[in-house]
């Protein structure tokens, strides 16, 4: 096999007059024995000739099988990893990178870059758990948890580690945010946001709770995009802004598009939006609004028109955080969810304005109408496989995690199974069908029979109905 130790110090051959091998002019110095001859494999010195025979066996079995990991490669800090080689790699959408990269530089970075790759140990982790613990909540923790886990999986396929340390240490776990179940509102609470909010954007709740659109979805929707003849809104885009604010359309979520039924009440409240407010044209580039620099970039961001549905009252596409801001929120206080936490202080020319802020818990934003679509339609008995096509869910899997608890009896079938599984059978049976099945209910209990009952006396019960419909029973002591 290949492989060999080389002596740095005496030389290969032996002196032909004295028969022994004479010093070379590294004697005394470095290291002395070297690893050499395995086929991708860096050489590598010891001080002892045991500790280059123990490496070199291991060296020839992992590379024979293809898992040898140079513990060298693994010496580059966590912040050189990402820099130089993780993030330059990626090619996510700029509304994906521009979170991600400040969770990483943010939180990553100053907890644990300066650690090589090989020192992310077991105690590493969990000091890095409670130092990210102390600096956001749970659910943002795992999130970027699942950041660092992805930057380690991507350095052990770079060969730089032999496994990930996230996934191999049993005595560290990932934060787990406390599990929370998807909320819906009540129809009244619908009505009341949507009457809180100005004329025009009030279709924007329609097709939240009527269509299950997520927000940039709704935003992005095009008057073409709702087909009133077959009755089906075809979601083929949606509405995004980068992190220096500049607008684009996408795919949606997933990158799929799919149809979703359109209900009739749908299409006569989109129809009066029209009357006041007809659909704009809006011109934005595909995928990403950075100029494109080659010819293939050209072709894949060429900017695409289509007629929005929704728009501001100066005509132009609705940028999320000042419509959350400025409308949403203002709405959910006037139906009393929200209440002010602070004001700001505007200055609109020589006048000075007094705007009071709102704090809107997450599960209260535009998403909610989305969870509300789903609940009504499971409640209605729809299928979970049809709900989680409408929705764009990856697998109906995902619809269930989300919304299982919506589903009509959820918890209660069982509970009547068990319960009929517990049911005293000693109990005398009438048929579910028969007329005297609900009057049997209400006789008193006979002391006698109870009492033979209890005393675990065997029974023989014969029941007969009458010509109109009453009950003989007669029971027989055995």
């Amino acid at each position: 096999m290949a492989g060999y130790i080389e002596d740095r110090w005496l030389k290969k051959r032996p002196n032909k007059e004295t028969g022994k091998r004479e010093r070379t002019a590294r004697y005394g110095s470095g290291k002395r024995y070297r690893v050499k001859g395995i086929h991708g494999v860096q050489d590598r010195a010891f001080d002892t000739s045991e500790d280059a025979k123990q490496w070199l066996a291991t060296a020839q079995t992992d590379s024979s099988r293809g898992d040898f990991v140079d513990p060298r490669r693994g010496e580059i800090s966590l912040t050189d990893y990402v820099v130089d080689h993780w993030w330059p790699a990626r090619s996510d959408e700029p509304s994906t990178a521009g979170p991600l990269a400040s969770r990483i530089w943010n939180h990553v970075i100053p907890l644990v870059g300066d650690l090589s790759l090989r020192e992310i140990d077991a105690a590493a982790l969990r000091s890095f758990k409670a130092s990210l613990l102390s600096r956001v909540e749970e659910t943002t923790a795992e999130v970027i948890w699942g950041h660092l886990s992805t930057i380690l999986g991507s350095a052990v396929d770079d060969q730089r580690l032999l496994r990930n340390p996230m996934k191999a240490k049993n005595s560290v776990k990932p934060p787990r945010p406390t599990e929370r179940k998807a909320k819906a509102w009540a129809r009244e609470v619908v009505d009341a946001v949507r009457a809180g909010l100005q004329e025009r954007y009030r279709l924007a709740v329609d097709l939240g709770i009527g269509l299950g659109l997520r927000q940039g979805e709704a935003f992005g929707l095009a008057e073409e995009d709702l087909d009133f003849e077959a009755g089906v809104v075809h979601v083929r885009r949606q509405l995004r802004w980068d992190i220096k604010g500049r607008p684009y359309f996408s795919l949606p979520k997933g990158r799929k598009t799919r149809d979703v039924p359109l209900p009739p009440n749908l299409v006569i409240r989109a129809r009066e939006h029209f009357r006041h407010f007809p659909s704009t044209p809006c011109t934005l580039p595909w995928r990403n609004p950075e100029p494109p620099t080659t010819a293939l970039e050209e072709r894949q961001r060429k900017p695409i028109t289509v007629n929005l549905v929704l728009t501001t009252s100066h005509g132009n596409r609705i940028y999320y955080r000042t419509w959350n801001d400025r409308s949403w929120k203002l709405a959910l206080a006037a139906a009393g969810i929200i209440k002010p936490v602070g004001e700001k202080v505007r200055r609109d020319g020589g006048r000075v304005r007094r705007v009071p802020l709102y704090a809107a818990p997450r599960e209260e934003m535009f998403h909610v109408l989305r969870h509300t679509y789903a609940s009504v339609q499971l409640e209605a008995g729809e299928s979970i496989v049809s709900l989680s096509k409408w929705l764009g869910h990856s697998t109906p899997k995902v619809t269930l995690d989300h919304y299982a608890h919506f589903m009509p009896g959820a918890g209660q079938r069982g509970l009547v199974a068990m319960d009929a599984w517990l049911e005293d059978r000693r109990r005398p049976k009438v048929p579910e069908k028969s007329p005297a099945a609900e009057w049997i209910k209400k006789i008193p209990e006979n002391q006698q029979a109870s009492g033979l009952v209890a005393s675990g006396a065997a029974l023989s019960v014969k029941y007969k109905e009458t010509a109109r419909g009453g009950l003989a029973v007669n029971i027989i002591e055995c």
